[in-house]
């Protein structure tokens, strides 16, 4: 190697490692900016919050909060948290919501969610439309579970329906919004969700992300695909 060569590749390792630094320093700054955001959050709503636990304890027999276990990054399971919204016996209730088995023909055409929910309460279709049953997602945005931005945490039992590409979905951090929470929410179906979040962690960055987060305030206040 002669002295020129030598000379670019050291500056090109510098340059490099320099890009390499900024970004781990951009997302150590972004990482306080969530705990700070999800911690504000949760103080500042904090009346609110245990007005909603009140409703939700009178509203119908059972805990206030429900748990559930979710898919997170790197496919790690975690301890996801929000009000409960749906009767305590809904699974023995209605067995065939929560079979998750569906052929690859449906796949496409899939509506997870869907509208009139017989498992809802009436507090957790109000909780549901005002978005106001996630407010606890920001304890896990403090635990490192969850991201302010990012696809929504999935169930294990739909997992094995993210095939190819779409697997890529649990290479990050789930959020408490995403692009598909902008974008139509519980108005898309499956594949439609899938597509967004794809196309999310390839285009992700920090300016994306707090576009969602404005939109996220929009999609909020209008009550767009929530139900």
């Amino acid at each position: 190697m002669d002295m020129q060569t030598g000379f670019v590749a050291e500056n090109a390792v510098t340059v490099v490692s320099k890009v390499e630094s900024d970004s781990n320093v951009g997302r150590t700054l972004y990482r306080v900016f969530e705990v700070c955001f999800a911690a504000t959050a949760i103080l500042v709503t904090l009346p609110l919050t245990l007005l909603i636990a009140l409703v939700v304890k009178l509203g119908s027999p059972g805990p206030v909060l429900f748990f559930q276990e979710r898919v997170g990054k790197g496919g790690k399971t975690f301890r996801f948290v929000k009000f409960r919204t749906m009767y305590v016996d809904a699974r023995q209730r209605f067995p065939e919501l929560y079979r998750y088995a569906y052929e690859e023909k449906d796949i496409p055409s899939l509506v997870f969610k869907i509208k009139n929910d017989p498992r809802m309460t009436p507090q957790g279709r109000w909780l549901r439309k005002t978005s106001l049953d996630e407010l606890p997602n920001f304890w896990n945005v403090l635990t490192g579970e969850m991201a302010l931005v990012g696809p929504r945490p999935e169930i294990p039992q739909m997992v094995p329906y993210y095939k190819g590409e779409f697997a890529r979905k649990f290479e990050v951090l789930p959020g408490v919004t995403g692009l598909a929470q902008v974008s139509g929410r519980g108005d898309l179906t499956f594949m439609d969700t899938a597509k967004l979040d794809l196309k999310y962690i390839r285009e992700r960055s920090m300016k994306l992300d707090f576009k969602i987060l404005f939109l996220s305030v929009r999609a909020v206040f209008f009550a767009s695909g929530a139900f």
